[in-house]
């Protein structure tokens, strides 16, 4: 038991040896990312004459807030990419 302890202990430390430094600003890439969409979807809104977080869903919506609505989360699917890139 013992030795399987061991190895289970060099695997771990060969795991982190082997980890890459540079992508300590992946986060910070997806947040900015984020902040953008945010921001696009609140001009979006703007532009349509509404006021964002006042429009609530279902069929009364105007056209408008739900295009906006869907190019925020088309937006924000990008966004996904960058959490996991490497960034120096």
């Amino acid at each position: 038991m013992a030795k399987f302890s061991h190895i289970s202990v060099l695997i771990a430390m060969i795991v982190f040896a082997l980890q890459p430094a540079n992508v300590n600003a992946g986060p910070i890439a997806y947040a900015v990312c984020q902040t953008a969409c945010n921001v696009g979807w609140v001009s979006c809104y703007a532009s349509a004459g509404l006021v964002a977080g006042t429009v609530t869903g279902g069929l009364g919506a105007p056209f408008a807030a739900i295009a906006c609505n869907v190019a925020q989360g088309v937006c924000m699917a990008a966004c996904v990419g960058l959490l996991t890139a490497p960034t120096p």
